[in-house]
């Protein structure tokens, strides 16, 4: 699904993955469905915290409760209790397109001549404006603003069977999406031919399991299977499982952003350790960018890893400098102006006795803004730090992205005004040094042709609208 670009407080310089997707069908219907698709969906929170639902279908009805929150404040033990069913799908939502409602939380659940139907969907149509349009015109009444309507819609509109339907929707669609869908006796996963988002299937016991990410498998001890491939559909039924191909000899573009800072470590995304990934990009980024300097510190949690990675390879030791204060959570997604002013320290706060009369070497994932980086360079030099040499484990962010990243114009982008000097003097770091795109493709074990690293390089893998009315259609 998609969000408006997120609301940016001040106190979040990051770029945020917009979604959690999750499904699981149970044959037999004898597994609590619902409480696993709730721990599930707290194993993948750090994919949106604006919102969370769950959908389930006892073969004749969908029943669905969502709510603005993170997912232990959206269901008590009253409403897991109502839920019942032999499939069941959920939802966590990061906006990036559409406005910040209940209205928009997913799952999107909508009744059609053949039934009904929940979609969860994580990714963003570059099409979608021209889509719903159409449909509109057409006599179609909207009830949201997210493009994942526009899908909900495309498959509704088909006039043979949910399969044959959906496949006729994904030929129409262009964009990021990993979509599940649940009927009332089918459950589907799919991918966009591009392989953009990611998508995963499992098994519990008799159950199969689609999620965004493996980490929500170990969270309810089912078995990674495989990726769902680009262009991929899977189907779930009571009596079987079958995976077919809508597109053949795709051209795989997965986000690499997902190995930047969007996936938990301990996920496997495409057959590659995130956690190894990201301890890699910091030992060739300490290769590229060395530091003459007494401590490696990560800014938590995202450059925690990349850090440990810097200090294993330059043999500086590594520490803790910076303490994450965890319970901010979104009481600040809309912060005062007093909030706004106290900024990072909201965030972070710098460990004195480790950092002081220390040449530091502070490790990040990515500088969006440069807002928040400028202050925890000076947070740690007021706490006595003798030096601060920023080294960040991806290269500078110098366009937008365009499926389903929460990323500023590139106006707002420091990467894209601004050397790589001048950003350090922005900042008053004592130096600054990103980590290469053939250093963090490399990082990943992957070949680069799977990725898509356009907000890097500006070039997309996806026909996008740009910067006015060029379009840009390229590989880096």
């Amino acid at each position: 699904m998609a969000g408006e670009a997120g609301m940016y407080n001040g106190l979040d310089d990051k770029m945020h993955e917009e979604c959690g997707v999750f499904g699981i069908y149970d044959p037999e219907g004898k597994k609590d469905l619902v409480r696993l698709t709730y721990y599930a969906l707290y194993a993948l929170q750090h994919r949106g915290q604006e919102s969370a639902g769950i959908a389930v279908s006892d073969g004749e009805k969908i029943n669905v409760h969502k709510g603005m929150g993170l997912v232990p404040e959206v269901f008590s033990k009253e409403v897991l209790d109502s839920l019942k069913g032999k499939i069941a799908v959920g939802h966590v939502r990061y906006s990036t397109t559409g406005s910040t409602n209940i209205v928009n939380a997913m799952p999107l659940v909508v009744r059609y001549r053949k039934g009904s139907m929940a979609l969860c969907h994580n990714g963003n149509l570059v099409n979608a404006f021209e889509l719903r349009k159409e449909m509109e015109q057409q006599g179609t009444v909207f009830q949201t603003t997210i493009d994942s309507e526009v899908i909900a819609n495309l498959i509704a509109r088909g006039s043979n069977g949910i399969e044959e339907a959906v496949t006729q929707a994904m030929y129409r669609l262009k964009g990021s999406y990993a979509l599940i869908i649940m009927t009332d006796d089918k459950l589907i996963g799919l991918r966009d031919p591009k392989g953009i988002r990611p998508l995963s299937l499992g098994k519990l016991d008799g159950a199969y399991v689609l999620a965004s990410e493996s980490c929500a498998f170990d969270t309810i001890g089912a078995d990674f299977i495989r990726d769902v491939e680009p262009g991929e559909m899977i189907v779930i039924d009571e009596n079987k499982i079958e995976s077919k191909k809508v597109f053949n000899d795709v051209e795989k573009a997965l986000c690499i952003f997902e190995f930047v800072y969007f996936a938990r470590p301990d996920s496997i995304i495409d057959g590659s350790s995130v956690h190894m990934a990201r301890l890699e990009a910091g030992r060739i980024l300490a290769r590229e960018h060395p530091a003459d300097a007494d401590l490696v510190i990560g800014v938590p949690d995202s450059g925690t890893v990349a850090a440990m990675g810097f200090a294993e390879e330059s043999g500086i030791p590594f520490g803790i400098g910076l303490i994450k204060n965890r319970y901010i959570g979104r009481t600040f997604i809309q912060p005062s102006q007093v909030i706004r002013q106290l900024g990072v320290k909201l965030k972070l706060n710098a460990l004195k006795s480790a950092v002081k009369g220390k040449r530091l070497v502070m490790v990040d994932d990515s500088i969006v803004r440069g807002t928040t980086s400028g202050q925890i360079v000076q947070m740690l030099k007021d706490a006595g730090a003798a030096e601060v040499h920023v080294r960040v484990s991806s290269p500078p962010i110098t366009h937008s992205c365009y499926f389903g990243i929460d990323t500023s114009t590139r106006k707002e982008l420091i990467g894209a005004q601004y050397s790589v000097e001048e950003i350090c003097k922005h900042i008053k770091a004592d130096s600054l040094g990103y980590l290469s795109l053939e250093g963090l493709i490399k990082s990943t074990g992957l070949p680069r042709e799977t990725f898509c690293a356009g907000c890097f390089c500006g070039k997309y893998c996806i026909e996008v609208p740009g910067e006015g009315d060029k379009y840009l259609f390229e590989k880096c």
